[in-house]
């Protein structure tokens, strides 16, 4: 086995029409199976601009193990496109080795023996050391944080984000755009906001009495950098109302609102801007879609869907920019901006692999300082698990079968419901489960476990709504997450088929009868969007699951049977 040490540099140079392209030494590396930080962090300066990427970090303040998706499938033009393509079909497109490092940050396949081998991802304070190694070369380079930040930890619900924003702040980045921060509700974003020492940008960011932008948030930030002036313009997530408790931010309204964003690079051009970047958390299609809508944009800087790509995708003269998620990556985007125009670029997608990169010293101590007042019940065990436990993919994951039978077992259900949510870290079998990893994968303001009676019929529609939401094979219809995960039932779902034709064989399993529209069933589940939701908190039916069962085992589900691929 190789030690965690020994692993492949994560770097591609992108290929496009005017970007650098090849893959530098990784063969080289490859033989030697041997790389030290100097060399992962090893880039050789390109232009007169830097940008620094990082998104969807879910409040992940330490090293985590983190699985990437099984399944991710496409529909539409995205059919057989990244972000769509998975597993070995991804490593052969990109030209990633079998067993290499680039492949266990990449993809999933042998997922626990690789994590034995090359260990935890992520640790702001390794970012840190990162985004300081890259200011040493490059001073001035831009800091830009997609959002999804506040929010996903212990110890950031019970600080009500604060713990992130102190130690985002000493990062010193330069923008950020939002998405689930807004689930703290529009009061406390306003308060923390009100004090960023960085611009909080979302030019789709309304306010709904008013449909005017909201002050809060301007459209878009100049910067000088490089001898160059730069755009920076804000995207927020488009569907907040949609996805998320409309209730707890009823002051603004968002959507994808492309004729304004058009507006802003044209307002910013007018400005002598040279450079136009979008900070986005719309999601990858979707940001295909709007750089092929919107002209002017030389480059996305992607969020929100928690891909990780190693090469920028290009939509006209419009590099689109993938990050990963829960801080297990940086990208470094260098550009040469010359006569008013971007003129070509070098990226680079930085693995965070925490046994390699030292941690920043100061960094360190303040994220310790975030963590003390309850480390005690951080680090409880509840129990163990003999399983992977992972959350990613479009039907299941290890994580919320877990969470679906505790829901039916907890609340004595026929049926239940988790949302198809991406954020959460994974477990290694022979790990212990802490209330730490717990509330990793159960953390929101809206958590309560309801326990209610539907219909067939209603089960059926709903995740036909969801399905649609999902499948739609236009972008800007795809509002949200994964599909929802089901308990005590399955079904069969054709992707390729319209809304309202898509699930079919709808089962309960306890009996093994088909499900009845007439019927009613109790359904327990969580993360209403409802304001009067009533129930306990999920992390406490989840925690006294486990503690009941202390030794956790699961298989994946096989519950969902995909037709039409």
């Amino acid at each position: 086995m190789l030690s965690r040490r020994d692993f492949l540099q994560v770097s591609m140079a992108a290929s496009s029409l005017y970007g650098a392209s090849g893959f530098g030494n990784w063969a080289k590396l490859a033989a030697q199976q041997k790389l030290n930080q100097n060399q992962l962090l090893e880039f050789e300066n390109f232009g007169n601009v830097s940008l620094i990427h990082v998104t969807d970090i879910h409040a992940q303040l330490k090293p985590i193990y983190f699985r990437e998706p099984e399944v991710n499938l496409g529909v539409g033009d995205a059919l057989g496109q990244v972000p769509h393509i998975t597993g070995s079909d991804f490593r052969r497109l990109y030209g990633i080795d079998d067993g290499s490092p680039a492949h266990y940050a990449l993809t999933y396949d042998d997922f626990i023996a690789m994590a034995d081998g090359y260990g935890r991802v992520g640790g702001l304070d390794r970012i840190a050391t990162v985004i300081n190694s890259i200011r040493a070369e490059r001073p001035d380079a831009l800091l830009l944080d997609g959002g999804d930040t506040w929010h996903g930890s212990y110890t950031c619900y019970h600080t009500q984000g604060q713990d992130m924003v102190n130690v985002m702040n000493a990062l010193k980045p330069d923008a950020m755009t939002f998405h689930w921060e807004f689930t703290l509700g529009s009061d406390r974003v306003s308060e923390i906001v009100e004090n960023l020492p960085f611009a909080a940008l979302g030019q789709n960011i309304f306010d709904a009495e008013w449909d005017e932008p909201a002050e809060l948030f301007p459209p878009y930030k100049m910067f000088e950098r490089g001898g160059s002036k730069i755009a920076v313009i804000g995207q927020a997530f488009p569907y907040m109302p949609i996805a998320n408790p409309g209730w707890m931010f009823p002051e603004y309204s968002f959507g994808i609102r492309d004729s304004n964003m058009q507006d802003m690079v044209d307002e910013v051009r007018s400005l002598g801007a040279e450079l136009v970047v979008v900070l986005s958390h719309n999601g990858f299609d979707v940001d295909k879609k709007m750089a092929g809508r919107v002209s002017g944009i030389d480059v996305i800087l992607s969020g929100h869907t928690h891909d990780a790509l190693p090469e920028p995708v290009l939509i006209g003269k419009t590099i689109i920019i993938a990050s990963g998620s829960n801080g297990k990556f940086v990208s470094r985007v260098d550009l040469d901006v010359q006569n008013g125009r971007m003129m070509g670029y070098k990226h680079k997608l930085i693995p965070i692999f925490s046994d390699v990169i030292s941690p920043d010293k100061a960094v360190a101590n303040l994220i310790d300082q975030q963590r003390a007042p309850y480390i005690n019940e951080l680090k409880e065990v509840i129990g163990k698990s003999e399983s992977l436990l992972y959350r990613r993919g479009n039907f299941n994951g290890t994580w919320d079968d877990l969470i679906c039978e505790a829901l039916i077992e907890e609340r004595e259900a026929d049926i239940s419901m988790s949302p198809g949510v991406r954020w959460g870290p994974s477990i290694v079998p022979g790990q212990d489960i802490t209330r730490e990893d717990i509330w990793n994968v159960t953390s929101m303001t809206y958590g309560k476990v309801y326990r209610t009676e539907f219909t067939g019929e209603f089960i059926h529609i709903i995740l036909e709504d969801v399905a649609d939401n999902l499948f739609n094979a236009d972008p800007y219809y795809q509002q949200g997450g994964d599909m929802v995960r089901i308990g005590g039932m399955s079904y069969t779902i054709d992707i390729n088929r319209p809304q309202g034709s898509r699930i079919s064989d709808m089962m309960l399993l306890k009996t093994g009868e088909k499900i009845d529209p007439s019927k009613t069933y109790i359904v327990s589940g969580w993360a209403s969007v409802n304001e009067n939701t009533e129930g306990p908190q999920i992390w406490d039916v989840v925690e006294n699951y486990i503690r009941r069962n202390e030794i956790i085992s699961i298989e994946p589900s096989n519950n969902v049977k995909v037709a039409g691929i």
